[in-house]
């Protein structure tokens, strides 16, 4: 990016990356959840989460089957928790109408496409220099600038590069290397790609210098707004939806989720497509009390997940909200199993 400016700017090009193949990642492909281990585990939870499950669970086939939005926000942690196998299935079951989630999650998503490993050792690569300089963070960059100028969204973008030969050799032309070097071993892991393929919208919802892609030479704020851009009003499109009702689901963000839920909300309901009847969900590891999330002189408050996903929007739009408190790798598995009984 050019700068002309007043002050002193810092050049990318000074960085030095190197191949992602040699990065000590935490998360392995033999890590990851298993569909048949999944369906056959024991969860081990207190009764009273596994009822609110269970009626999450059928409150979401129920309405999924009256054709109302199903909506799921997600963090990073899903995709770090070795979950996508379940999500992925989910969604070529087409149970939800849209997948949305921040930078985080688009990148170790597409981590997993690229080489069936994620989550990369921080405090090793930090001592080195080296956090977030994997080159191939630059596909993403330059798959965001070639999706900017035929103006898509980003995870269509992301979406479209690893299954999309033809775009593929845009994005390699873009980064001057050859197309052959943009190589996915595990596509079927990834979010971006089921949606693509099932034609479900995956919104990516980011900051800038947020994530590890801003650190390279190939960023463009330009493009990766300007596509994080369009999904936000991809996004909006779908609340719009939600005006005889559907499902609101946080899964582990704490601050992205709800708020951009909040935004889209206040403009569908400022042309006249307000929301009603809506359910929400939010899954998360903090205690929840009801009485201290709309109370401003306790912290409860100062969290938005509980604040907005389970007590404000549902208040709001005559709903109810969920709070399911519990580790992800035992509460989205065992939502799964209860989808998938129902379904």
């Amino acid at each position: 990016m050019q700068y002309k400016g007043r002050y002193e700017v810092f050049d990318p090009a000074q960085i030095k990356t190197y191949p992602v193949k040699g990065r000590n990642n935490k998360v392995k492909y033999c890590d990851l959840r298993e569909i048949n281990e999944v369906l056959n585990s024991v969860t081990d939870l207190p009764e009273e989460v596994k009822q609110n499950i269970e009626a999450l669970a059928r409150e979401i086939i129920g309405r999924r089957a009256k054709g109302q939005p199903i909506l799921l926000f997600t963090g990073g942690h899903l995709v770090k928790n070795g979950l996508n196998r379940l999500l992925v299935d989910l969604i070529h079951k087409r149970l939800f109408t849209i997948i949305s989630g921040n930078g985080a999650t688009s990148i170790h998503d597409f981590e997993l496409a690229l080489m069936g490993e994620t989550s990369e050792y921080v405090p090793q690569a930090l001592e080195r220099g080296e956090f977030g300089m994997a080159y191939e963070f630059n596909f993403i960059n330059a798959a965001l600038s070639v999706g900017n100028k035929k103006r898509l969204g980003y995870g269509e973008s992301v979406g479209k590069m690893i299954c999309k030969k033809s775009f593929r050799k845009k994005v390699a032309k873009y980064l001057g290397i050859d197309a052959d070097k943009i190589e996915f071993t595990h596509p079927e892991l990834s979010i971006a790609v089921a949606c693509y393929e099932e034609k479900i919208p995956f919104t990516v919802h980011v900051g800038i210098g947020t994530d590890v892609l801003d650190q390279h030479y190939w960023f463009d704020g330009c493009a990766k707004g300007g596509c994080s851009g369009r999904d936000f009003l991809i996004y909006t499109q779908e609340v719009s939806k939600l005006m005889h009702g559907g499902v609101i689901l946080n899964i582990g963000s704490a601050v992205t989720g709800p708020e951009v839920f909040l935004k889209a909300a206040s403009m569908v309901g400022n042309v006249q497509q307000i929301p009603n009847d809506i359910l929400t969900a939010n899954f998360d590891l903090r205690h929840y009390k009801p009485e201290t999330a709309t109370n401003e002189s306790t912290i409860g408050y100062y969290f938005r997940d509980q604040k907005s996903i389970v007590a404000r929007i549902p208040q709001a739009y005559g709903g109810k909200g969920f709070y399911i408190e519990g580790n992800q790798i035992q509460t989205i598995p065992y939502l799964y199993q209860q989808l998938i009984k129902l379904l």
